[in-house]
């Protein structure tokens, strides 16, 4: 697979204006004392504006009307943050030039949004930093699209080949629509484009899928005639070419992985310095009196991605054997201990958790991670079951707060598991998950059935 550093040019770009800012103001301003907490300020106050009003999203499509609009409002929003902090701190007679420095910080950063656009084109209209794209179809819609590809270099696309459910003679035909999978896992393929004209909803269903699990991006060409849904987006190429984006998922976005992490470093540190720093000792005497053993109890178990990795949990058995393996816990299990019982009862038993959650390789809220051999014996049981893996287990989840939680007696409650699983997912927010720690919180309070 070819390496891309596509991903490095937002960062860049954000760096490059953050470092314009601060290089202005510090040789206007000097080492003046104030000036520190102004450039913070700022700084602070770009980053914010330019995620709000989605700045850096732009792609190799984006008309230059819409670069425009883009910039014009993260011009009108940051100048009235620039001198709305003159306003709160009064330090007017300090900063003196205030419009000229301004005006100085706009017009590099516009200069540099421009170059960085039209260099990219330029770049790309060499045959560089190309995304390879096949077509699915052959209307006159999908004709449109191969058209633009074809002639407008600059965008960066190179066309391999077009599928259709018909012969053709065209050079270009690379096969029947039955083919599409073959090819695309064969060859190098960055871009789908589906029309939607003559294909069934099962088949657009199925590449949809098929495009997914090989993280390819999947864009329908539509019909004008078509209805469109909330789950897709519209985007325009050469500023008349319709085509719609299928919706990703929230965590194919890097800022859902940033909140996620942050929130959870944040409430698992909490749990830790107010609640373990006490509690783990005490529960160390408590645990030590009824039963030989450590406190902590390590268990293999598979997380993102399906790797592997030691989960923590304070001991709530005997020392045995069969605690490792694939023997599950049932209910009035003769190995749990007294102490194991109220810990389970509780969930107090999880707590450690949060230590895996500091660590990485557990979030607060997710999927539960499984071990393997049960990991195993469930992918062969459950369809879509490794979608689980493409996030980070979590502590609770919201399969848990639905009242599918500890021991799994027939085939329909891992079934379900994983249906909630997969639903949150593809629906996750953060707000979601401050329900679900909210809901299970509660449901620890009042006492679960299934908590043993």
């Amino acid at each position: 697979m070819k390496k891309r550093y596509s991903y490095l040019i937002k960062p860049l770009q954000i760096c490059i204006d953050i470092l314009v800012i601060n290089i202005i103001l510090f040789f206007n301003y000097g080492n003046h004392n104030f000036t520190l907490i102004f450039n913070l300020y700022l700084s602070f106050f770009w980053l914010i504006t330019s995620y709000s009003l989605d700045y850096y999203k732009v792609y190799r499509h984006t008309r230059t009307l819409r670069l425009f609009t883009i910039l014009s409002k993260q011009i009108l929003v940051f100048t009235l943050g620039y001198f709305a902090f003159f306003g709160v701190f009064n330090e007017s007679e300090v900063f003196k030039n205030q419009f000229i420095i301004l005006l100085i910080i706009l017009s590099i950063t516009s200069i540099n949004k421009f170059l960085w656009f039209f260099l990219l084109k330029t770049y790309r209209s060499l045959g560089n930093n190309l995304r390879t794209t096949v077509v699915i179809g052959y209307d006159q819609a999908s004709k449109n699209v191969i058209k633009l590809f074809k002639s407008k270099s600059n965008l960066g696309y190179k066309y391999l080949g077009f599928f259709s459910n018909k012969e053709h003679k065209n050079p270009e035909f690379l096969g029947k629509f039955k083919t599409v999978y073959d090819y695309v896992t064969h060859n190098e393929v960055d871009e789908i484009y589906l029309s939607l004209t003559g294909h069934t909803k099962e088949q657009i269903k199925n590449i949809n899928k098929f495009a997914t699990e090989k993280n390819i991006i999947l864009k329908l060409i539509p019909d004008t005639i078509e209805l469109y849904s909330k789950n897709q987006s519209v985007e325009y190429y050469d500023d008349a070419l319709m085509v719609l984006n299928v919706r990703k998922l929230p965590f194919d976005f890097v800022e859902s992985l940033y909140k996620k992490r942050i929130f959870d470093i944040v409430f698992s540190s909490f749990v830790c310095v107010v609640v373990l720093s006490w509690l783990l000792p005490l529960l160390w005497i408590i645990v030590k009196l009824e039963s030989k053993g450590p406190l902590i109890f390590k268990q293999k178990r598979e997380g993102l991605n399906g790797e592997s990795f030691i989960c923590y949990k304070i001991r709530s058995m005997r020392v045995n054997k069969e605690s490792y393996n694939n023997i599950h816990t049932s209910k009035n299990d003769l190995r749990i201990t007294k102490v194991g019982a109220f810990l389970r009862k509780t969930s107090m038993d999880e707590l450690p958790q949060f230590l895996n959650v500091l660590i990485g390789n557990m979030s607060v809220v997710g999927p539960r991670p499984h071990i393997e051999s049960l990991s195993l014996e469930y992918q062969k049981e459950v369809h879509d079951y490794l979608k689980r893996h493409i996030v980070k287990p979590g502590i609770t989840g919201l399969a848990q707060i639905s009242g599918y939680r500890g021991e799994i007696k027939k085939k329909s409650d891992i079934k379900n598991r994983v249906r909630l699983d997969i639903f949150y997912i593809e629906n996750w927010s953060f707000f979601l998950d401050v329900k679900i720690i909210i809901q299970t919180v509660l449901n620890v309070l009042k006492g679960e059935e299934k908590a043993y």
